[in-house]
């Protein structure tokens, strides 16, 4: 646990030295969602149709940004090769670069969601299920990304590759956390769309570290 807590430290420590990656992904978010109320006009009725699609493709999205630095500076300079041989977990360090990719790059998308909501006319009712399905969603968005970040570290144009491989994971979590956005505005029950949401996280938690830690042992060997 000491050594998942410092992970996690170290990791937030060295993106507060590079904010500017963290700030490009989220004004990525912002300016793409901005966008579409710009577009269309002031026509209420499609804004809050649409809103939950294009919230969550501009998270999804703006989580794939931060995905390739998960683990490449590390590679790099050799720190990944000093993790495996250290008596600590790797699984567990593994793990603990991915929360801290969530904490830069997945929550700040929460709290920032309600701003832009309002932008589509949601109600304050849509606006918590939108929080909510975005707190249980970004966690797989981050868990499942670090498998394509772990396959393709240190192949050239990796961020593609990355892209192409990790796009298809993420349907399911887009499907069904628009779908509770949507069923919310549409006064329908988004009970199912939870727990589907759930079920996806904790398959995530369960199986994506283990999996992510022995494909960065791979692409080391």
């Amino acid at each position: 646990m000491n050594a998942f807590i410092a992970i996690v430290h170290r990791d937030l420590l060295l993106v507060m030295r590079r904010k500017s990656e963290v700030l490009t992904a989220l004004f990525f978010f912002v300016i793409v969602t901005s966008l579409f109320p710009l577009g269309i006009g002031a026509d209420t009725a499609l804004l809050r149709k649409i809103a939950p699609g294009v919230i969550w493709v501009a998270a999804l999205l703006s989580t794939l940004l931060g995905l390739q630095r998960m683990f490449a500076a590390d590679y790099a300079d050799g720190t990944l090769e000093q993790l495996i041989l250290s008596p600590n977990s790797f699984t567990a360090l593994v793990f603990g670069k991915v929360v801290a990719h969530w904490l830069v790059c997945g929550l700040p998308l929460v709290l920032l969601a309600p701003v832009i909501g309002i932008q589509f006319d949601l109600d304050a009712q849509s606006l918590k299920v939108l929080m909510a399905a975005l707190l249980l969603g970004t966690p797989v968005l981050s868990l499942l990304g670090s498998i394509g970040a772990a396959l393709t570290l240190g192949v050239r144009g990796g961020s593609v590759l990355m892209s192409l491989l990790i796009l298809p994971l993420y349907i399911p979590v887009l499907i069904f956390g628009a779908g509770a956005v949507y069923a919310s505005s549409v006064g329908l029950d988004i009970a199912g769309h939870f727990s589907l949401l759930g079920a996806l996280f904790i398959l995530a938690l369960a199986f994506v570290p283990w999996v992510s830690a022995n494909a960065v042992k791979i692409a080391i060997e």
